[in-house]
């Protein structure tokens, strides 16, 4: 049913530090602004979120892959890595060791130096904490693509390709995505990986369950077993989550399969949706899909 990601959105502090720092360090441009309207917020089940600034973005490459910055209160609680839902964004570029001089000094800190995967030495990925707290993955895939994704950057910093999802159950991630939204889920692999391991402490030895569910061949969900310790979510009730609050997919029906909406369709006037309809629902390990028609 998922047919590409449209956007990202992210709870943060700070409007200005966070759209300045993805603007100025890795060129995204400001492409929509203002306040979130009441009919958004209802739109998304925030109400909440009726008033707060928001700045839309998109990478110089010009692709229709947005991150979307929404100011929203800190939540008590929360900590990247720890909880259930969306926990980080995976980001092509061209050369991310470039990069990672380039970002010395500004707001993105890095805790995983570029380096490359061990079963296609040719992609080369780096993590780093945004500068409000969100985990990004800065991931080179080579010209003519992998195994799974067939598309490489079209600028410096370009879009979002992998969103990565983390919950308590493995079974549970994986059948709603392959049997409430019909997507291709591979089989669970051990996988290390290293920023997990430094936010619990692990050892370099220590795995955990890792699948992909595929939306096409230049997107991908990648799914990863948490480990018992790591909670829910918190929620502020009537508000966005915090770090990475939605994502936004597009399908080509909402129609198409049975679907238990949080907010059922409707259609909506602000950017990206440019009157489409869209609609909430929840997944697995709770975390919010916003599903935007695009036939």
């Amino acid at each position: 049913m998922l047919t590409a990601i449209i956007a990202v959105t992210l709870s943060v502090p700070d409007l200005g530090t966070a759209e300045q720092a993805y603007a100025r360090w890795l060129n995204y441009r400001t492409v929509d602004q203002g306040q979130v309207s009441r009919d958004l917020a209802a739109a998304w089940g925030a109400p909440l979120a009726e008033g707060r600034r928001y700045a839309l973005m998109q990478p110089e490459s010009g692709e229709p892959t947005y991150l979307r910055l929404v100011q929203s209160p800190p939540t008590p609680g929360y900590e990247v890595m720890k909880t259930h839902g969306w926990n980080s964004n995976e980001i092509l570029v061209e050369d991310p060791d470039k990069l990672a001089k380039m970002l010395e000094g500004s707001p993105f800190r890095m805790i995983g130096e570029p380096r490359p995967l061990s079963t296609n030495p040719e992609i080369r990925a780096m993590q780093v904490i945004g500068p409000a707290g969100e985990l990004n993955y800065f991931t080179r895939i080579p010209a003519g693509g992998a195994s799974v994704i067939r598309s490489s950057a079209k600028s410096f910093v370009d879009r979002t390709f992998i969103v990565v999802l983390g919950g308590a159950s493995m079974p549970a991630m994986q059948a709603f995505y392959r049997d409430t939204l019909g997507q291709t889920v591979t089989a669970p692999v051990d996988a290390a990986i290293g920023v997990l391991q430094k936010a619990w402490g692990w050892k370099a030895d220590v795995t955990t369950p890792l699948a992909l569910a595929t939306i096409s061949s230049g997107f991908v969900i990648e799914l990863d077993e948490y480990p018992k310790e790591a909670t829910p979510r918190p929620v502020r009730e009537g508000d966005l989550p915090p770090g990475i609050a939605i994502v936004s997919f597009a399908v080509k029906a909402l129609d198409e399969r049975p679907l238990a909406f949080t907010v059922p369709p409707g259609p909506r006037s602000a950017a990206p949706y440019a009157g489409r309809r869209s609609a909430m629902i929840r997944g697995a390990a709770g975390e919010w899909l916003e599903l935007i028609e695009a036939p």
